[in-house]
């Protein structure tokens, strides 16, 4: 599976016939669309050319090879040859995607009396990626993962990322572990981070936990997430921080094909969501007082942009009052109805300028992370992100009242560039291939009427989502206020180029 849209945590991510109007219907949150089984090659052709307009990675050198099959059968894993605490007794689970196998996080939660302990284990890349070493080097290259509908082009050699550095259930592994102890408000009271050897015991999909969660079958951990998960929501609120958590486009490939799905998050993802956030900002805070780390910053939005989205919810009917937080009327809407897709889509706008911001002494003068609320820094996800990996081998340090490691010390001026141009080129691909599976379900279908909603002006026209199927598209020449649905007709399509021409009928 591929999804297609926001990497980040929150900012973290419309039936055919008809005349312009205001819209009363609902938007379907969940219908899977399929590619025409007669356009599969031309899209399997188009996607393979993306590889080579984009320049993406290819094939893994033999030296990476040979360097991370001889890491994967020579870092030591039991705990006394690895000299790590010993948590196997600890009945740590996982939470992804159904057919992840690059699972970089693990997670054990138990409510006390008076809150709650949080173990939240990730996977210890530091241990098999020898500084200044050929997969090292691949590593900084590459910067991240990168999700492609025809396949993965993995940050590390699978048989790091996908086996021996991946907390795959039912095996001993090799950890960076964070304790959070935890008031009833879900606020920590005491931070620790360890190296460790953990033992997951289950790998969940997020439909499959959620269903245990609803059938009253999930493991103690999940009822205690649902717990957490709304307790470090209203921290959110508190803090001022906002969840955007839009629905969510993915493009699926399964039995030789493409289909396309758009659905808004589970409860329990936005829940294991706060664990990843609450992780983030306490490396942040390690990192502030430690005087040297690596933050992602984005910066306040401008009060302009601020008192322009206001007039604009109130122009779709949904008015931002004066007395409510921004995150808290975000969290407000029904994600259903059009005149809220609009909304979050003009909201998506407000923040921008993520970066990271790399520091040894002084900290920098804007540390938050604007939309977050907080400081904070990439953590929890080492395998896919190359900057994580930083962050871990300074954070550990420097809670457990060492020096940071030279190799890393030395080199984190280098990775806010690395990072910055690995997030360009991720966005590109993303925003490249789903346009071109969008072209090609709509491929066959010209001449045909669609009915959409305008969510905001884009450069002399507007930018529209058809309600069924759930494809974006610019259409020129257009000015019609956002949250309104017009009709259009689809004029032609270009799978090659992912461009859709829509145009009134």
């Amino acid at each position: 599976m591929t999804r297609v849209g926001a990497l980040e945590p929150p900012a973290r991510a419309a039936a055919e016939t008809g005349d312009a109007g205001a819209y009363t219907g609902r938007v379907p949150a969940h219908r899977p669309r399929i590619v025409p089984a007669s356009v599969h090659g031309e899209l399997v052709e188009a996607l393979a050319q993306l590889h080579v307009e984009l320049e993406l990675p290819g094939a893994f050198s033999a030296d990476v090879e040979g360097d991370a099959r001889r890491a994967a059968d020579g870092v030591p894993i039991a705990p006394a040859a690895a000299a790590v605490d010993d948590l196997r007794d600890v009945d740590f689970l996982t939470i992804d995607p159904e057919g992840a196998t690059d699972l970089d996080q693990a997670l054990h939660l138990e409510r006390t009396p008076t809150g709650a302990v949080l173990h939240y284990a990730i996977a210890d890349v530091p241990a098999f990626v020898e500084p200044g070493g050929a997969v090292d080097a691949e590593a900084r290259l590459r910067g991240q993962t990168l999700y492609a509908a025809d396949g993965r082009i993995p940050l590390h050699p699978v048989v790091l990322s996908e086996d021996a550095a991946s907390l795959l259930p039912d095996r001993d592994r090799r950890a960076f572990v964070w304790r959070f102890v935890l008031d009833e408000g879900a606020r920590p009271l005491e931070t620790t981070l360890r190296r460790a050897t953990i033992r997951s015991r289950a790998q969940w999909t997020y439909v499959d936990a959620q269903a245990a969660v609803a059938g009253g079958t999930a493991p103690p951990t999940f009822h205690a997430l649902e717990w957490f998960g709304g307790q470090r929501l209203a921290r959110e609120a508190e803090r001022g921080g906002a969840s955007l958590n839009v629905p969510e486009t993915r493009i699926v490939a399964d039995d030789g094909g493409y289909r396309l799905e758009r659905d808004a998050p589970l409860p329990i993802e936005d829940w294991n969501a706060q664990v990843s956030l609450l992780t983030g900002m306490a490396a942040a805070d390690i990192m502030l007082r430690g005087g040297v780390g690596i933050l992602r910053t984005m910066p306040a939005a401008d009060p302009d942009d601020i008192a322009a989205f206001r007039a604009q919810t109130a122009a779709l009917g949904i008015p931002w009052k004066d007395d409510v937080s921004y995150g808290d009327y975000l969290r407000g809407l029904d994600r259903t109805s059009p005149a809220a897709l609009a909304i979050l889509d003009a909201a998506a706008g407000l923040f921008r300028g993520a970066g990271y911001a790399a520091f040894d002494g002084a900290p920098p003068s804007d540390p938050a992370q604007a939309a977050i609320g907080a400081p904070y820094a990439h953590t929890t996800a080492p395998l896919r992100r190359l900057v994580d990996r930083w962050s871990l081998v300074v954070c550990e340090a420097l809670a457990n009242g060492r020096a940071v490691p030279r190799w890393a010390r030395e080199s984190l001026p280098t990775l806010p560039k690395i990072m910055g141009r690995s997030d360009g080129l991720a966005s590109r691909l993303a925003g490249a291939t789903l346009d071109r599976v969008e072209a090609a379900l709509l491929s066959g279908r010209e001449g045909r009427e669609f009915e959409a909603v305008v969510l905001g002006a884009r450069n002399g026209g507007v930018r529209v989502q058809l309600t069924d199927p759930p494809v974006t598209a610019k259409v020129a020449a257009v000015d019609l206020p956002a949250g309104t649905t017009v009709r259009l007709r689809l004029r032609s399509v270009d799978i090659a180029t992912g461009s859709v021409e829509l145009v009134p009928p």
